[in-house]
């Protein structure tokens, strides 16, 4: 085959020690590539791109990375590959030529983030240089060959006038949201994988205001903020000894000393859901974060078996009181049949009654064919505001208007 030629050619150029091609970057490295293919022979350009892309690149996955309208590529094996589609799964042309390439393409991801993936480690995370998220697994753990599953990152920083302008979110919703991170509600955001957890988490962090400091956690550094007194913290996995691993735990046991306004954290997994409820009763209100859930009520319990994750014996009724006072707000979060992401409900926990986490609902969805409607609820926290934002939100909560939400 023509790929295979082309591949070959260029791969035993690039092998043969020469000073001026190991002093070029990347982009030099690929335009040398291209000249020199189309000097040797009469390839193809689109055959020429595939090869540059397999012996420099990540193979086939760089067509589809710019692809806008792929929202996820997932590798099964290295001669089948989905890509996701307006929220919709569909198999993809493109196919590596064999495992070895998909093996040097997940090498050129992670190696330059100082991570590994052998057999001693065979799954790792990571992300690309855009921040999309990246997550491999290798033999023997993936029994058909190496995988690889890419959740591409937005070129668009979305705010939340965009999701009203979509029809995202009613007015009343978005205003609403608004309100509760300015009046520094601790917020949970919750829902299943591929949901729109971390993208509806950027886009509410982007409505703190500037004049406070902002400590943003994460496993893989995805939220993109503009806020000026920012830092941004970022877990980093075991080395090839097996040590100097740092997890989200301890990154948030750091953060609460350099002294944050608001700290957000990108998914509580496990026992730092503890300090990061300790951080939010503790002087840092306003703090945001996601949970995998299926409803408000199920993110509440997750909260719970976190905690208990982390071998801490804590009375239930205890820890049951110490979410009741950290969090908030709860956003629950969906995929439709059809792809689109809902918001299903929005809801405020109000308080605990023999040991029963109490909960209010402020937004709520009867089916994804219906809209989001307000309950017509005034929220508890109104009663700590000033009149001008008592009065904002009345209207937020008690006006007529809705939309169907989805984003």
């Amino acid at each position: 085959m023509k790929i295979q030629q082309a591949i070959e050619t260029l791969r035993n150029r690039l092998d043969v020690r020469d000073s001026q091609i190991e002093a070029l970057d990347e982009t030099g490295l690929r335009e040398y590539a291209r000249r020199f293919l189309q000097e040797v022979s009469d390839f193809d350009p689109r055959v020429i791109e595939d090869a540059i892309a397999e012996v420099i690149g990540l193979g086939p996955i760089e067509r589809l990375l710019a692809d806008d309208s792929v929202s996820e590529i997932m590798v099964n094996r290295y001669d089948k590959i989905f890509v996701e589609r307006s929220g919709k799964l569909q198999k993809a042309v493109e196919v590596f030529t064999s495992e070895d390439a998909l093996r040097r393409a997940i090498d050129r991801i992670v190696l330059p983030l100082g991570r590994h993936i052998d057999d001693a480690s065979p799954m790792v995370d990571a992300r690309l240089p855009d921040g999309s998220r990246v997550n491999a697994v290798i033999s023997p753990l993936a029994t058909k060959g190496a995988c690889l599953t890419v959740r591409k990152f937005s070129k668009q920083s979305l705010g939340i006038n965009d999701l009203v302008n979509s029809g995202s979110l009613t007015q009343q919703a978005a205003d609403f949201l608004k309100l509760a991170v300015r009046c520094r509600q601790n917020i949970i955001v919750s829902g299943g994988t591929g949901t729109g957890k971390t993208t509806l988490l950027n886009i509410l962090s982007h409505e703190i205001p500037e004049g406070e400091r902002v400590l943003t956690i994460e496993d893989a550094a995805e939220l993109q903020l503009n806020h000026d007194n920012l830092i941004g913290l970022e877990s980093r996995p075991k080395n090839q000894e097996g040590t100097g691993d740092v997890g989200i735990r301890e990154l948030v046991i750091n953060a609460l000393r350099m002294r944050p306004d608001r700290l957000v954290v990108g998914e509580c997994r496990g026992a730092e859901a503890l300090d990061m409820l300790q951080a939010m009763n503790t002087g840092h209100a306003g703090s945001l974060s996601t949970v995998h859930a299926n409803s408000a009520r199920d993110a509440l319990r997750r909260l719970e078996v976190m905690v208990l994750m982390g071998g801490i014996e804590l009375p239930v009724s205890a820890l049951r009181q110490q979410i009741s006072s950290a969090v908030d707000i709860i956003v629950q979060i969906a995929r439709a049949p059809d792809g689109r992401r809902l918001v299903v409900s929005i809801d405020e926990l109000t308080g605990i009654d023999d040991d029963v986490l109490q909960m209010s609902p402020l937004f709520s969805r009867e089916s994804a064919e219906h809209s989001l409607t307000s309950n017509q609820t005034l929220c508890r926290f109104a009663e700590q505001q000033s009149d001008d934002i008592r009065e904002s939100l009345f209207k937020t909560l008690m006006g007529d208007e809705s939309c169907i939400s989805s984003f």
